[in-house]
């Protein structure tokens, strides 16, 4: 990997909820507002979005562990604004923490971890695996 990538270097994105973020489409009996599911999703994307930033040719990453609080509901159609930061880097374990704020308040925070992968190597893996 990369040495460019650092403790303290932060990332944050923005998103439009949208219907597709509705707790329902998980399960119809939950309340009509943007989904904890979606919000694991950004939070990943936001960290996946930092360490692409300096990953090497032929690397990727992949989550391992999200450690999450969703706080605060917030009605579809509002921004989510959602920041990363990496706290530690040993090798390839990655961890970040994570913060979410609607356009009202803060909505949640996690902890996540990630790895940082070889693509051919770990695709090998899932196809035999996939073979039983």
């Amino acid at each position: 990997m990369s040495t460019s990538l650092q403790v303290g270097m932060t990332h944050e994105i923005t998103i439009d909820t949208t219907p597709e973020h509705n707790a329902q489409t998980v399960h119809q009996n939950l309340p009509e507002v943007f989904g904890t599911p979606s919000l694991v999703c950004f939070m990943e994307r936001a960290s996946a979005e930092l360490v692409d930033m300096h990953l090497e040719p032929g690397q990727q990453s992949v989550g391992g562990a999200m450690d999450l609080q969703h706080t605060a509901a917030t009605p579809l159609g509002m921004q989510v604004r959602v920041k990363t930061e990496a706290t530690a880097i040993e090798g390839k374990k990655l961890t970040f923490k994570l913060e979410a704020w609607d356009e009202q308040e803060k909505i949640g925070q996690a902890t996540h971890i990630r790895f940082i992968i070889n693509p051919e190597k770990f695709n090998a893996g899932v196809a035999k695996k996939a073979v039983h």
